[in-house]
Protein backbone atom coordinates (compact mmCIF):
# COMPACT_ATOMS: atom_id res chain seq x y z
CA UNK A 1 0.00 0.00 0.00
CA UNK A 2 1.53 3.44 -0.79
CA UNK A 3 2.27 6.37 1.91
CA UNK A 4 -0.90 8.29 -0.06
CA UNK A 5 -3.35 5.49 0.11
CA UNK A 6 -2.35 4.64 4.20
CA UNK A 7 -5.07 5.52 5.89
CA UNK A 8 -2.08 6.82 8.71
CA UNK A 9 1.29 7.40 6.59
CA UNK A 10 4.90 7.50 8.58
CA UNK A 11 6.16 10.13 9.65
CA UNK A 12 9.60 10.43 9.63
CA UNK A 13 11.83 13.40 11.11
CA UNK A 14 12.77 14.97 8.27
CA UNK A 15 8.61 15.14 7.32
CA UNK A 16 8.25 16.98 10.81
CA UNK A 17 11.12 19.37 10.41
CA UNK A 18 9.75 20.18 6.47
CA UNK A 19 6.58 20.76 7.88
CA UNK A 20 7.82 23.45 10.93
CA UNK A 21 10.27 25.46 8.34
CA UNK A 22 6.31 26.18 6.56
CA UNK A 23 5.38 26.53 9.76
CA UNK A 24 7.71 28.77 10.98
CA UNK A 25 7.38 30.92 7.14
CA UNK A 26 4.01 30.93 7.58
CA UNK A 27 4.06 33.03 11.47
CA UNK A 28 7.03 35.11 9.98
CA UNK A 29 4.79 36.16 7.13
CA UNK A 30 2.38 36.93 9.16
CA UNK A 31 4.63 39.31 11.38
CA UNK A 32 5.59 40.98 8.47
CA UNK A 33 2.06 41.58 6.98
CA UNK A 34 0.95 42.50 10.79
CA UNK A 35 4.05 45.05 10.47
CA UNK A 36 2.82 46.46 7.18
CA UNK A 37 -0.82 47.13 8.57
CA UNK A 38 0.31 48.56 11.62
CA UNK A 39 1.97 51.00 9.13
CA UNK A 40 -0.60 51.40 6.73
CA UNK A 41 -4.12 50.90 8.40
CA UNK A 42 -2.90 51.38 12.13
CA UNK A 43 -3.96 48.18 13.53
CA UNK A 44 -1.75 44.82 13.53
CA UNK A 45 -3.36 41.59 11.88
CA UNK A 46 -4.87 40.08 15.40
CA UNK A 47 -5.70 43.80 16.04
CA UNK A 48 -8.37 44.20 12.70
CA UNK A 49 -9.05 40.41 13.37
CA UNK A 50 -10.59 40.80 16.87
CA UNK A 51 -12.33 44.24 14.96
CA UNK A 52 -13.77 42.19 12.71
CA UNK A 53 -14.80 39.47 15.02
CA UNK A 54 -16.73 41.82 17.41
CA UNK A 55 -18.52 43.21 14.58
CA UNK A 56 -19.57 39.58 13.54
CA UNK A 57 -20.76 38.96 17.16
CA UNK A 58 -22.73 41.39 18.44
CA UNK A 59 -22.11 42.07 22.07
CA UNK A 60 -19.49 39.24 22.70
CA UNK A 61 -17.19 39.52 25.55
CA UNK A 62 -13.70 39.28 25.81
CA UNK A 63 -13.74 35.74 26.96
CA UNK A 64 -15.19 34.96 24.04
CA UNK A 65 -13.16 36.92 21.75
CA UNK A 66 -10.00 35.19 23.16
CA UNK A 67 -11.82 31.62 22.62
CA UNK A 68 -12.83 32.82 18.81
CA UNK A 69 -9.36 34.29 18.39
CA UNK A 70 -7.39 30.99 19.94
CA UNK A 71 -5.49 33.27 22.09
CA UNK A 72 -5.84 33.60 25.90
CA UNK A 73 -7.50 36.35 27.38
CA UNK A 74 -4.70 38.38 28.57
CA UNK A 75 -3.31 38.42 25.33
CA UNK A 76 -6.54 39.72 24.14
CA UNK A 77 -7.48 42.01 26.94
CA UNK A 78 -4.28 44.27 25.81
CA UNK A 79 -5.59 44.24 22.16
CA UNK A 80 -8.89 45.18 23.20
CA UNK A 81 -7.34 47.98 25.26
CA UNK A 82 -5.72 49.28 22.49
CA UNK A 83 -8.47 49.07 20.20
CA UNK A 84 -10.91 50.99 22.71
CA UNK A 85 -7.64 53.43 23.24
CA UNK A 86 -7.83 53.81 19.16
CA UNK A 87 -11.89 54.22 19.07
CA UNK A 88 -12.23 51.41 17.08
CA UNK A 89 -14.33 49.46 20.00
CA UNK A 90 -16.32 50.96 22.99
CA UNK A 91 -17.11 48.28 25.75
CA UNK A 92 -20.71 48.87 27.22
CA UNK A 93 -22.00 47.59 30.51
CA UNK A 94 -24.42 44.12 30.32
CA UNK A 95 -28.08 45.47 30.89
CA UNK A 96 -28.95 42.91 32.74
CA UNK A 97 -25.27 41.93 34.69
CA UNK A 98 -23.38 45.17 35.34
CA UNK A 99 -20.12 42.84 36.10
CA UNK A 100 -20.51 42.30 32.21
CA UNK A 101 -19.15 44.12 29.30
CA UNK A 102 -20.00 43.94 26.13
CA UNK A 103 -17.96 44.78 22.95
CA UNK A 104 -19.25 46.61 19.92
CA UNK A 105 -17.13 47.92 17.28
CA UNK A 106 -17.44 52.03 16.85
CA UNK A 107 -18.50 53.57 13.14
CA UNK A 108 -14.42 54.31 12.91
CA UNK A 109 -13.95 50.76 13.95
CA UNK A 110 -16.46 49.24 11.16
CA UNK A 111 -14.50 50.94 8.36
CA UNK A 112 -10.92 49.76 9.92
CA UNK A 113 -12.42 46.30 9.31
CA UNK A 114 -14.03 46.95 5.75
CA UNK A 115 -10.59 47.79 4.46
CA UNK A 116 -9.65 45.24 1.41
CA UNK A 117 -6.29 46.99 1.58
CA UNK A 118 -2.84 44.70 1.79
CA UNK A 119 -4.49 43.02 5.32
CA UNK A 120 -3.75 39.44 6.21
CA UNK A 121 -7.08 37.98 5.75
CA UNK A 122 -6.22 39.28 1.90
CA UNK A 123 -3.65 37.56 1.88
CA UNK A 124 -5.19 34.23 3.00
CA UNK A 125 -8.24 34.88 0.66
CA UNK A 126 -5.66 35.11 -2.39
CA UNK A 127 -3.70 31.95 -1.05
CA UNK A 128 -6.92 30.14 -0.64
CA UNK A 129 -8.61 30.83 -3.77
CA UNK A 130 -6.39 28.79 -6.00
CA UNK A 131 -6.79 25.81 -4.27
CA UNK A 132 -10.00 23.50 -4.82
CA UNK A 133 -12.25 22.98 -1.60
CA UNK A 134 -11.22 19.35 -0.61
CA UNK A 135 -7.16 20.98 -0.36
CA UNK A 136 -8.76 23.57 2.26
CA UNK A 137 -10.33 21.31 3.94
CA UNK A 138 -7.49 19.12 4.27
CA UNK A 139 -5.02 21.56 5.49
CA UNK A 140 -7.58 22.38 8.29
CA UNK A 141 -7.73 19.02 9.23
CA UNK A 142 -3.83 19.02 9.46
CA UNK A 143 -3.54 22.35 11.16
CA UNK A 144 -6.58 21.58 13.73
CA UNK A 145 -4.24 17.75 14.46
CA UNK A 146 -1.14 20.15 15.05
CA UNK A 147 -3.07 22.73 17.23
CA UNK A 148 -4.30 20.06 19.36
CA UNK A 149 -1.10 17.88 19.68
CA UNK A 150 0.47 21.38 20.92
CA UNK A 151 -2.04 22.02 23.34
CA UNK A 152 -1.96 18.86 24.59
CA UNK A 153 1.57 19.24 24.74
CA UNK A 154 1.52 22.58 26.67
CA UNK A 155 -1.07 21.09 29.17
CA UNK A 156 1.19 18.25 30.03
CA UNK A 157 3.81 20.67 31.03
CA UNK A 158 3.60 22.20 34.42
CA UNK A 159 5.07 25.36 34.41
CA UNK A 160 8.40 26.93 33.01
CA UNK A 161 10.56 24.13 35.12
CA UNK A 162 9.33 21.70 32.06
CA UNK A 163 8.51 19.01 34.63
CA UNK A 164 5.40 16.98 33.86
CA UNK A 165 2.70 16.39 36.00
CA UNK A 166 1.64 13.59 37.92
Amino acid sequence: MSRAASPRAAVTPDDVLDFLRLLWAIDHELQRASKRMTRTLGVTGPQRLAVRMIDRLPDVSAQEVASAMHLHKSTVTGILQRLQHQGLIRRDVHPEDARRVRLRVTPKGRRVGATQGLTVQRAVQRGLSQLPRRKIDAAEEVLSAVAAALRATSRSVSGSNGRRRA
